[in-house]
């Protein structure tokens, strides 16, 4: 579960496995929501913390679209 004491490698890693679960790489993934690519390479690779509130409104468009 991420909240907002999740750690910046803790909320990369939960990013990570969103996207691989969609099979979408960090190109198709930073496309289809619109973040620019290296903003998405350095969440995952944990350089940036990408802030909680955003990677649940992440999950839920990714459920909502059927997508996990």
């Amino acid at each position: 579960m991420i909240d907002r004491n999740s750690t910046t490698e803790e909320l990369a890693a939960y990013l990570h496995e969103l996207r691989l679960k969609t099979k979408m790489n960090r190109r198709e993934f930073a496309e289809y929501f619109g973040i620019p690519l290296r903003t998405v390479e350095e969440w995952e690779a944990g350089r940036r913390r990408i802030q909680d509130y955003l990677l649940r409104l992440i999950e839920y468009k990714l459920y909502m679209e059927g997508m996990i």
